[in-house]
């Protein structure tokens, strides 16, 4: 057997991994973007997302389960980050280090809360039939390679939620009043846009796509408290690596994470393929600092 069908297969888990720092890590580069927030409770809506999907299922099993827990968990997510943004971070907006202290407070009592609701185990979110299955090739350089149906949905969801976010932004008025306050604050509420509104939306926008987030990652593995700890951390450096308050640069930068990530384990574990991750994208900021696409901005000239 030859070792294509394993390249190829890390490159495919590169993808899928890709996809899943995307969706974690839209939302970061979103408020960040915008309101200069490091949402430190970003993992837990992730979590929230992951025990919603849990939720619906327990109401609505079959096949068309999941795709009903999706606006579930991201409207859920979405209405928590409301909350958050409107008694929390909107009284510290001005404060960034202590809404960051802020935020990892809140990160501590959401994952006290799962703890005490669902207990420190975890709970399983299983996948519908027509996601329970897997393709091999048969024959030729690949064969052997298998591609699992879960993790090409979690690609799918990925393309179609970067895709709406970008219609959203470029076509949409709420998009143009995203990108007049990001260019200038002052200047945008000097002109009558009602920013904190925009605010608000842009957060709840935020920690709606990190729970349609946990809904996917709910697929892989149990939802447990510190589910979202291991996203958040690789969905900061995804935000780092592709420029602070760029999209584009948080997707680019997602695809460069897991595609290293998963190539780099052919060769080593996974504990020191993370610590070559960190040393990459260290190295990286320091010929580049202002990440892969620099994002030009009022706000962050400042």
């Amino acid at each position: 057997m030859s070792e294509w069908p394993l390249i190829a297969g890390q490159v495919f888990n590169g993808f899928s991994v890709a996809s899943l720092y995307v969706l974690a890590a839209m939302g970061l580069a979103l408020s960040f973007g915008l309101m200069r927030v490091i949402n430190m409770a970003h993992g837990e809506m992730l979590m929230l997302g992951g025990y919603l999907a849990y939720l619906t299922l327990q109401v609505v099993p079959g096949p068309l389960g999941i795709i009903v827990a999706m606006p579930v968990a991201f409207l859920g997510a979405a209405a928590v980050g409301a909350v958050l943004e409107s008694t929390l971070i909107r009284r510290l907006s001005t404060r960034p280090l202590d809404t960051l202290l802020a935020t990892w407070g809140v990160s501590l009592i959401l994952q006290q809360a799962a703890r005490n609701i669902f207990g420190a185990i975890g709970v399983d979110v299983r996948a519908p039939e027509w996601l329970n299955h897997a393709w091999t090739v048969p024959s030729g350089l690949f064969e052997g390679l298998t591609i699992p149906a879960t993790r090409l949905f979690i690609l799918i969801v990925a393309f179609a939620v970067m895709g709406a976010l970008s219609l959203f932004l470029a076509r949409s008025r709420i998009g143009l009043l995203v990108r007049a306050v990001n260019q200038d604050r002052g200047m945008a509420a000097a002109t009558g846009i009602n920013v904190r509104a925009v605010d608000l939306s842009v957060f709840c926008l935020g920690t709606g796509i990190a729970g349609l987030a946990g809904v996917v990652l709910a697929l892989l593995g149990p939802v447990t408290p510190n589910v979202g700890q291991s996203y958040v951390v690789p969905a900061f450096l995804v935000v780092v690596l592709g420029g602070l308050g760029s999209l584009k640069g948080t997707a680019i930068a997602s695809l460069i994470v897991g595609l290293f990530s998963a190539l780099v384990q052919i060769l080593v574990d996974v504990s020191l393929a993370q610590v070559l991750l960190l040393l990459f994208v260290i190295g990286f900021i320091q010929f580049r600092p202002q990440g892969v696409v620099a994002v030009r901005s009022r706000a962050l000239d400042n």
